[in-house]
C-alpha cells in the first residue's frame, strides 16, 4: 500500500467533478468498483467520494455546484 504523506512532492489524488456523487458511485459499484462511503464537505456542503486507480492512488469524486 502506498504512504500517505501530504508534505511529499508529487501527485497524491486526483479529483473529479461529477454531475451527482451518488448516481456516479451506483454506476462505478454496478461495475465492481470499490467505492468510500459518500461524505459531505462541512465547508461547501457538496458531496464526495474517492475510489482508487490499479495502483492505488486516490481518485476523488466531488459533486458539482447546482448552478
Amino acid at each position: 500500500s502506498r504512504p500517505s504523506r501530504p508534505e511529499a512532492c508529487g501527485l497524491r489524488h486526483i479529483a473529479f467533478v461529477v454531475a451527482s456523487v451518488e448516481a456516479t458511485a451506483a454506476l462505478l459499484r454496478s461495475r465492481d468498483v470499490d467505492v468510500e462511503p459518500i461524505r459531505t464537505d462541512p465547508y461547501t456542503g457538496r458531496l464526495f467520494t474517492f475510489i482508487a486507480d490499479p495502483d492505488g492512488l486516490p481518485i476523488e469524486l466531488y459533486e458539482a455546484s447546482a448552478v
